[in-house]
C-alpha cells in the first residue's frame, strides 16, 4: 500500500507474503522508495540473522533520512528478513528447522523452513534488483570488525567498486574457487548476475552507535557512488583488500574459550590465538594461526563445542 509521498516519488510500506512453509505463513514487512527520477534498483536487507541488531538499527536510519524527491531510482529495504529468529531472540538459525538463513540461499521452493524463505527472497527481492547489500552485524556470542565482502563473479568488479566505496578499512574477496561460506545473499546473487556486498559492523548483539554509524555512512557512500543519492562520498584512507578469502578456525574439543588476540590486530603463522580450557580451568587445548591474518570475528563467549567457531582471520595478507 502507498503508504506517502513528499514532493516527487513515493514511498510504500507493505507485507510480503511468504507461501509454502511448512508451519504458518509469514508476511515480511518491507519499503520501498521510489525517487523523483528514474535509475537503478537497490535492495537492502537486514535481519537476515535475527539478532544482529546494529544493521538493522541502521537500515532504519538510513531509510529515514531519504528524501524520494532527491532519489534516482528505486530503494527497496526488507528491515528484518528473519521475523522469527528476531521475534524468538535466536541468533545465528531459523528456530524451526535450525539452519542458518544465509547458507540457505537461492533458496527452494520445497524444503524445510529456511529453504522456502531463502528462495521467496532471493526472487522477489534480489533477482529483480541492480545491486544488493545485506547488511550484517556480530550475532549476540561475537565480535566482528568492520569489513565488506563480495564474491569474485562477472560482476565481481562492480561489486568490488561498492565494497571500496562502503568505506570499511578491510575489503575482503572471496575467491569462485575457493569460496568458504556458500549459500550467503551475496554468492547467491554473484551467481545471478546482481553485483552484492555483504557490510559488517558491530556484535554482541547491542545497538552500537559506532557499528550504527559505520552502516549509515557506507550506505549513504554506495548510494553515492551508484548515482541514486546527491551526497558526497567520504572517503577512506589506507583500505586493505584481501583477495584469499578467510580462514574461520575452530576448536576440536568442547569446553571454556579465552582469546588472547585483538579484532584488527595481525596475527603472524604459529602464534596463540586462545585456549580452550575444561571447566575446572586447565588447558586442553592450544589455539595457534595456522597462517597470518588479521581476525575478522572473534567468539566473545566462552562456551563453546566441539567444532565451534572460535575466529575468523583474514587470509594471506598484504599491505
Amino acid at each position: 500500500m502507498q503508504d506517502g509521498q513528499r514532493g516527487q516519488g513515493v514511498v510504500i510500506r507493505g507485507y510480503y507474503p511468504i507461501p509454502g512453509l511448512p508451519e504458518d505463513n509469514l508476511d515480511l514487512p518491507y519499503i520501498e522508495i521510489h525517487g523523483g527520477r528514474s535509475g537503478p534498483k537497490l535492495t537492502v536487507l537486514a535481519g537476515v540473522h535475527g539478532c544482529e541488531y546494529a544493521a538493522m538499527s541502521a537500515l532504519r536510519e538510513f531509510l529515514g533520512e531519504i528524501n524520494p524527491a532527491t532519489l534516482s531510482g528505486i530503494i527497496t529495504a526488507v528491515p528484518v528478513v528473519n521475523l522469527p529468529a528476531y521475534t524468538s531472540r535466536t541468533p545465528f538459525v531459523v528456530p524451526s528447522d535450525g539452519k542458518n538463513l544465509n547458507r540457505c540461499f537461492p533458496g527452494k521452493p520445497q524444503g524445510t523452513f529456511s529453504d522456502v524463505l531463502a528462495h521467496h527472497v532471493f526472487e522477489r527481492f534480489i533477482r529483480s534488483a541492480d545491486y544488493l547489500i545485506d547488511l550484517h552485524s556480530g550475532d549476540v556470542p561475537e565480535v566482528i570488525e568492520p569489513v565488506v565482502i563480495y564474491d569474485e563473479s562477472a560482476v565481481g568488479e562492480t561489486a568490488r567498486r561498492m565494497a571500496m566505496a562502503y568505506g570499511t578499512r578491510h575489503v575482503i574477496m572471496q575467491p569462485a574457487s575457493a569460496r568458504v561460506t556458500t549459500g550467503t545473499t551475496s554468492s547467491a546473487a554473484a551467481d545471478a548476475g546482481v553485483p552484492a556486498i555483504t557490510a559488517e559492523a558491530g556484535g554482541s548483539g547491542i545497538i552500537d552507535r559506532q557499528a550504527v554509524a559505520t552502516h549509515v555512512r557506507g550506505l549513504r557512500n554506495v548510494a553515492a557512488t551508484l548515482g541514486m543519492l546527491p551526497l558526497d562520498v567520504e572517503q577512506t584512507t589506507g583500505q586493505i583488500e584481501h583477495n584469499q578469502g578467510w580462514n574461520w578456525v575452530r576448536s576440536p574439543v568442547p569446553g571454556w574459550w579465552q582469546p588472547v588476540v585483538e579484532l584488527g590486530t595481525r596475527a603472524s603463522e604459529g602464534e596463540i590465538l586462545g585456549h580452550v580450557s575444561d571447566l575446572f580451568g586447565d588447558v586442553i587445548h592450544e589455539v595457534r594461526a595456522t597462517e597470518a591474518g588479521i581476525p575478522m570475528i572473534i567468539t566473545t563467549s566462552p562456551a563453546v563445542t566441539a567444532d565451534g567457531l572460535l575466529m575468523v582471520l583474514t587470509r594471506e595478507v598484504s599491505e
